[in-house]
């Protein structure tokens, strides 16, 4: 015997989420089911609002409910920083660690040859147009310490420095093991990592 249909759309839409698989797909599928109608309608209605909400900050690329969002936008952030990562979520990773206040630049992804994804398809020009209209004194290379993370942090430095050599430009120090992302990082690596990252060549 199978599923409704219903039941097994449920489930295949729910092993579409990132670590979910098939077994944890039918289990979140089983708890919607056997919630009450108000708490499914809810979730939908959350799903909806998130959709609808939140967009990129037209500076950094952060998620925001403003078209600037509330870091670019905060008069005591130091604006002579910048600090580059893969994604929104390390953002917020970053933040937790109150010890930067400057600002932020989101790639949305790294580059990688293997997946055909190149310069031209991160977030790269928004940030050389941020570069070449105000004072950055440093640019933090914080994408995550992997071969992809590495390359598209060298290649940012070089183009950099060919356009301003007087930028600071530094990377996270390797306290965080090869091929770890920053999410899953304990804070007093990351910290250490952040307050003692280095000259990037």
């Amino acid at each position: 015997m199978e599923y409704p249909e219903s039941i097994k759309d449920l489930i295949k839409t729910f092993s579409k989420l990132p670590g979910i698989g098939p077994k944890s797909a039918e289990k979140l599928a089983f708890f919607i089911l056997n919630n009450s109608s108000e708490f499914a309608e809810t979730f939908a209605k959350q799903l909806t609002t998130v959709k609808i909400k939140i967009k990129n900050c037209k500076i950094c690329g952060n998620y925001s409910e403003t078209d600037v969002c509330p870091i670019c936008s905060n008069p005591n952030r130091d604006k002579s920083k910048i600090c580059i990562v893969e994604t929104p979520k390390e953002v917020l990773t970053i933040e937790r660690l109150n010890i930067y206040n400057g600002l932020y630049h989101v790639l949305f992804g790294v580059i990688s040859p293997l997946d055909g994804i190149g310069p031209e398809k991160l977030n790269l020009k928004s940030l050389f147009n941020r570069l070449s209209e105000s004072e950055i004194s440093e640019i933090i290379i914080a994408t995550n310490p992997t071969p992809e993370g590495d390359t598209t942090g060298t290649y940012i430095s070089k183009k950099i420095k060919n356009s301003n050599s007087e930028i600071k430009i530094t990377r996270l120090a390797y306290g965080i093991p090869v091929g770890a992302n920053l999410d899953y990082t304990d804070i007093v690596t990351l910290t250490k990592s952040f307050l003692n990252r280095n000259p990037l060549e």
